[in-house]
């Protein structure tokens, strides 16, 4: 889920950025020090949007920036717990599948793709129910809950995000598709 948080904190404008518009100058050094950061509450930030307050600048002696106190707003994206989210398969391993969900990926373990048994295949990099024949190639797009999730230190890497598809309308797009022809089918069955 996305948020839009305020934030208080300090920029430091370089002495040959004094001549450029300060709020542009300003955003473009918050998100070069803040994007990509992970805070355990509020999630991963995604970007610096706008400068609510500016204060004076403050020179430091021997530095020649400017230090300006700041309140600014941030998108932030943090997964929480059961949300239901849409991704991309980026890899296939033998024990699941890397679900890229927005700016973090998840992992889909082999336990938790289908009710059936699922085979690793190799040779195509896919993942294949032993039963409903359903596979799991890279590039699919899937939908997913987030069963697990583990947002730790200060980067995406040591961040953990479970995700199952075992649940009516989850999975590959394409089989929730069939899924739904199935159930027009047998409901205009009744009907005749």
């Amino acid at each position: 889920m996305y948020y839009m948080t305020t934030i208080e904190g300090t920029v430091r404008i370089p002495p040959h950025r004094f001549g450029e518009p300060l709020e542009d100058v300003a955003i473009e050094t918050l998100n070069e020090s803040y994007n990509g950061k992970l805070d355990k509450n509020l999630g991963l930030m995604v970007g610096v949007v706008s400068i609510e307050e500016m204060g004076e600048g403050v020179l430091i002696m021997g530095d020649g920036a400017a230090y300006h106190n700041v309140i600014f707003n941030s998108i932030f994206f943090k997964p929480e717990q059961q949300e239901i989210v849409e991704g991309e398969v980026i890899d296939i391993a033998e024990f699941g599948a890397f679900v890229r969900i927005g700016p973090m990926d998840g992992l889909v373990h082999v336990s938790q793709v289908t009710d059936d048994y699922i085979n690793y295949d190799p040779r195509n990099s896919s993942l294949v129910a032993k039963e409903s024949k359903k596979i799991l190639h890279e590039g699919d797009k899937v939908r997913a809950r987030i069963v697990t999730l583990s947002l730790k230190g200060k980067s995406v890497q040591e961040s953990k995000i479970g995700l199952t598809m075992r649940q009516p309308n989850l999975g590959s797009f394409e089989w929730i598709e069939k899924e739904k022809n199935k159930s027009k089918e047998k409901g205009m069955a009744k009907v005749e």
